[in-house]
């Protein structure tokens, strides 16, 4: 998570992404349609999760270490581990993700901050209404207490994805973007389902991968966070398919250069941003979700994300690998700390705030 003081005023119009009609525009065709429906107020949600198993339920993360589960209108704990939980500034309890067996199984796993501000990613199994820790599957030294990344999904290769970033301070000072090896600035997989199994580096040069999410077809988007001058989504096709892949940090900066010493990689191959935009219009990018519901059909197939000190929501589409019809939503949520979708596909707006929202109404 990246939760900026303030935003740094650096714009360089001429090399932003998103073009001028598509950050301008407020209510573009189909957009009046879209509106948010309040789910509820939560203590500092940073995400919310859902499981096939239980299609009528979203599971709302909040940083000091519990999460609610919702459905019906009514909540109930599902986890709290918050005496396990350092939560402050940019830690806590950052990410979940349901096994795709969970119906059988009933394993999760969730990415929180120790006490002693190491990163651990835990497998939990849940046994009625008590939940049993069964494993860790990794417990990390982290230098500082940012940019500590801590999105978990399943991919479509079955494994559990995790995004760390590069250890914290500005400018990348552990050199870690293009250190091929370890666990920071790196989007990394793990086969749970597999004794022994082994973390293996799927991308490095992350600066702090806030929010990745998989797409239907099993496309990627990662929202990472930059550093003084631009916010980033990359987009990588088939991505399960692909492996030793580059984002260039520290490097590269959005599409320009932010060190000149540092060398790309050899043997990554180099993924410039799908999309990048300039610090006029924001400072801290939340990577978000396609569309794939049914409650708003000008929606579907649309990638949404947003800025969380600006709390503008924008959506673009994908079309042979190019950034098209992006445009801002005609509506905004303060503190935007994460987006979500149920098992249904209906997108939610998660706000650092308190608020929860689901696109679409109510």
């Amino acid at each position: 998570m990246s939760l900026r003081r303030f935003a740094v005023p650096v714009v360089l119009a001429a090399l932003v992404s998103v073009s001028a009609a598509g950050a301008g525009s407020t209510a573009g065709a189909g957009n009046a349609a879209r509106s948010l429906a309040p789910v509820g107020r939560f203590d500092a949600p940073l995400y919310v999760a859902s499981t096939s198993a239980q299609p009528g339920a979203i599971f709302v993360v909040e940083q000091g270490g519990r999460i609610v589960r919702v459905a019906g209108g009514r909540r109930t704990t599902f986890l709290d581990i918050s005496p396990l939980v350092l939560a402050q500034g940019e830690q806590g309890l950052l990410g979940l993700a349901f096994h795709p067996r969970f119906a059988r199984n009933r394993l999760f796993y969730v990415n929180y901050t120790d006490l002693d501000g190491r990163a651990i990613i835990a497998e939990y199994r849940a046994r009625g209404a008590r939940t049993v820790r069964t494993r860790t599957l990794l417990s990390l030294p982290d230098p500082a207490s940012n940019h500590n990344g801590g999105q978990l999904e399943f991919g479509p290769d079955g494994r559990l994805w995790w995004g760390n970033g590069d250890g914290g301070g500005g400018g990348d000072p552990y050199r870690q973007g293009q250190r091929p090896t370890g666990f920071f600035a790196k989007i990394l997989r793990l086969d749970v389902n597999r004794a022994g199994a082994r973390w293996q580096v799927w991308a490095i040069g992350a600066r702090n991968p806030w929010r990745f999410s998989f797409d239907s077809n099993g496309d990627l988007y990662v929202g990472d966070v930059g550093q003084n001058a631009f916010e980033e989504i990359h987009y990588v096709a088939n991505a399960a398919g692909r492996s030793r892949l580059n984002f260039g940090w520290n490097r590269l900066e959005g599409n320009v250069i932010y060190e000149e010493s540092t060398r790309l990689a050899r043997g990554w191959r180099y993924v410039p941003p799908l999309l990048a935009y300039g610090h006029g219009q924001g400072c801290s990018v939340t990577g978000g979700y396609v569309y794939r519901g049914r409650a708003v059909a000008s929606a579907r197939g649309r990638y949404f994300y947003g800025d969380y000190c600006s709390g503008t929501v924008w959506s673009l589409r994908v079309r042979a690998g190019k950034a098209t019809d992006v445009r801002r939503e005609p509506f905004s949520v303060a503190s935007l700390s994460s987006f979500g979708v149920d098992a249904r596909g209906e997108l939610y707006l998660v706000s650092l705030d308190g608020p929860v929202y689901r696109l679409g109404g109510s």
